[in-house]
């Protein structure tokens, strides 16, 4: 991946998070994690504190628009995010 642009960056002191907007040049789409990955590096933050919102491409286009959420610290995207069904379930489902 190459050719990084932020398009768009807020802070949102509410959620004590970065809202961005950003730009990528791409074969194919990027994973998440691949994202997670370079976003961390781009704002210095740890991986775990990244929620990928959505990763866009137009057919034809190796331009990906990607939004993300940057939060403060892994306690604060716990608080505010909503978890996935698949780890609702293994976290509800006693140790055996």
């Amino acid at each position: 991946m190459e050719n990084f642009k932020i398009l768009e960056q807020k802070e949102n002191p509410l959620f004590k998070r970065k809202e961005v907007e950003v730009s990528v040049d791409s074969e194919i789409t990027p994973s998440h994690t691949e994202v997670e990955k370079l976003i961390s590096e781009k704002f210095s933050t740890e991986i775990e504190n990244i929620k990928i919102k959505k990763i866009h491409g137009k057919f034809g286009s190796k331009n990906f628009l990607i939004s993300a959420k940057i939060y403060e610290s892994q306690e604060e995207k716990d608080r505010t995010e909503q978890k996935s069904k698949k780890l609702k379930k293994a976290q509800d489902k006693p140790a055996q």
